[in-house]
C-alpha cells in the first residue's frame, strides 16, 4: 500500500473511533445517529456536487452503492443499539473485529488477494480474541449490546466489499458514499421512528446538536478517506488497517471512564495482534 493510502487509511481509524466515542456521549445513540448521517449524508452530498465527470460510468456500479446502502444500514442499527447496552470498547471491538474475520476469506477467494501464513495466523488470532471476549457471555442490556455490535459487523464486512466492488465499476468515493448513506437514512429514521414513537422521536431527535454536527462532520472526513485509501487497496488490506480504530477506541473508552475486564482486554489483546498480522505483506 503506497504511504498516502496509509496515512488515509490511519487517520480515517483514529476519526472512526472519535466518532463511535462522540456517538456514545449521546443522550440516546439509537436517535443521535439518525441526526449525525443526516449531517453526514449533506456533506457527502456536497462533495459529490464538487467531483466533475459521471458519478458512476455503469448500472453495475451504481447496484452495487444501493447495496452498500442496505449494508451500511444494518452496521448502523446494529451500531447505535449496541452502543446504547455495551460498553464502547467491547462493542467496537466486537464489530470491527468480527468484520475483519468476514471479510479477509470474501477477499482472497473472491477478490484474489493475496494470503500467507501471517493472514491464517491473524484470522485465528483475531477469531479466537472474540471468542476470549465472549467466553463468559455478558447477560442482560451488555449482553444484547454484544449481539447487536455481531450484527453490525455482517453490515461493516458488506458494505466495504460492496464499495470496494463499485470503486471497481469506476464510482466516485463521494457520489459511492452519498448514495449508499441516501439508502441507510430512511431505513433508520423508519425504524427508530416505528420503536420509540414519532413524537418522541422527534423530540430526541434535535437533541445535543453541537455534538452531532461535530459527530456527523468527523464522521463524514473518516468515510471519505477510507473510500479514497479503498479505490487503491485491496479490501481486506484497507480494513484491516483501518481497524486499528478498535486501538483507539479502547483508549477514548478509558478516557471515558470504561474498564473492560481481564478476559476482556485480553481478547481486545488478541484481536489487535491478530490485526496487525493481517497486515503483514504476503
Amino acid at each position: 500500500m503506497e504511504t498516502v493510502a496509509l496515512i488515509w487509511v490511519l487517520s480515517s481509524a483514529f476519526l472512526h473511533a472519535a466518532w463511535n466515542a462522540l456517538l456514545k456521549r449521546h443522550p440516546n445513540p439509537e436517535v443521535g445517529v439518525v441526526s449525525v448521517i443526516s449531517v453526514v449524508v449533506v456533506a457527502s452530498g456536497l462533495w459529490a456536487l464538487g467531483m466533475s465527470g459521471p458519478a458512476f460510468s455503469n448500472a453495475r456500479g451504481l447496484a452495487w452503492a444501493l447495496w452498500a446502502g442496505v449494508c451500511e444500514s444494518l452496521y448502523l442499527l446494529g451500531l447505535a443499539r449496541a452502543l446504547k447496552q455495551a460498553p464502547l470498547g467491547l462493542a467496537y471491538t466486537v464489530s470491527r473485529g468480527g468484520a475483519m474475520v468476514l471479510v479477509w476469506p470474501v477477499s482472497v477467494l473472491w477478490l484474489g488477494e493475496s494470503v500467507s501464513s501471517w493472514t491464517v495466523s491473524g484470522v485465528v488470532l483475531l477469531a479466537g480474541g472474540l471468542a476470549v471476549m465472549n467466553l463468559s457471555r455478558p447477560t442482560g442490556p451488555t449482553g444484547a449490546g454484544v449481539s447487536w455490535a455481531a450484527v453490525s459487523a455482517v453490515g461493516i464486512a458488506g458494505y466495504h466489499l460492496s464499495y470496494k466492488m463499485a470503486l471497481g465499476e469506476g464510482a466516485q468515493p463521494p457520489a459511492l458514499f452519498a448514495t449508499g448513506l441516501l439508502v441507510a437514512l430512511p431505513v433508520l429514521i423508519l425504524e427508530r421512528g416505528r420503536q420509540q414513537g414519532w413524537a418522541v422521536f422527534r423530540h430526541e431527535v434535535v437533541q445535543a446538536p453541537g455534538l452531532v454536527l461535530i459527530t456527523g462532520l468527523i464522521s463524514s472526513v473518516s468515510f471519505g478517506l477510507l473510500l479514497t485509501a479503498l479505490a487503491s487497496g485491496g479490501a481486506g488490506a484497507v480494513l484491516t488497517l483501518r481497524n486499528t480504530s478498535i486501538a483507539f477506541a479502547l483508549m477514548l473508552a478509558a478516557l471515558q471512564g470504561e474498564r473492560l475486564g481481564r478476559r476482556q482486554l485480553a481478547g481486545a489483546g488478541l484481536v489487535a495482534v491478530g490485526a496487525v498480522l493481517l497486515g503483514v505483506p504476503a
